[in-house]
């Protein structure tokens, strides 16, 4: 399994490093302690999984993630970060990453959470484990009550969450790192699949569903 770890605090990362160093399973193929650079080094690479950390300087985690998500290479991400409120493992959850670590459990838990991912499954730091519940609860009230809406992408509900926050397309497609084309394709793709007829109908959708999104 080809590991790659991305944080810009150096002392921490060899750490992480001597803990996977001692497993025979994985191999670790590149590091990094810049945003921009990290993202080079994995388009070349071609990681497995990519450990980064949610705050770099150049470029944060999640853009890094969005970026790669784009190019459709077969890497999946975990996240290290400090924040552990749900908003952050929310937003995180919502750009495609598989682990969520917290830096204080680290270096107990990093193992498990690598070998999870690589199964497949989503690993979440235990002393938050409780937001993965609340936002499966939430996927189920959304699919019991529109059931519509699980036939969106992950980018289609991300475009829908920030219309339902009045954002305009330019907003969206800043705020998202895809061009404006790219966002009005998926506001005619969200109307096609929720048969609904013009902006105003989209945007009373995206509010009335909201606190589902």
């Amino acid at each position: 399994m080809k590991i790659f770890i991305a944080d810009d605090h150096p002392i921490f990362r060899q750490g992480l490093l001597k803990i996977m160093e001692g497993d025979p399973e994985l191999e670790i193929v590149g590091e990094s302690g810049d945003g921009e650079e990290a993202l080079q080094l994995i388009r070349s690479l071609c990681p497995d999984i990519a450990v980064l950390d949610i705050s770099m300087p150049g470029m944060s985690g999640l853009e890094i993630v969005s970026e790669v998500q784009k190019e459709s290479l077969k890497v999946e991400f975990i996240i290290l970060t400090m924040f552990d409120e749900e908003e952050y493992f929310d937003e995180a959850m919502d750009s495609g990453v598989k682990g969520y670590l917290l830096k204080e459990n680290a270096t107990s838990d990093l193992l498990s959470c690598l070998k999870s991912v690589a199964q497949g499954k989503y690993y979440v730091s235990p002393s938050i484990s409780e937001y993965l519940l609340n936002r499966n609860t939430r996927v189920k009230e959304l699919n019991k009550s529109s059931p519509a809406l699980s036939g969106l992408t992950q980018m289609e509900k991300k475009v829908l969450r920030l219309i339902a926050d009045n954002k305009t397309s330019k907003e969206v497609a800043a705020e998202l790192f895809i061009s404006y084309r790219t966002v009005q394709n998926h506001r005619t793709n969200i109307c096609n699949k929720l048969d609904l007829k013009g902006h105003h109908k989209l945007l009373q959708f995206a509010l009335e569903n909201k606190s589902l999104l």
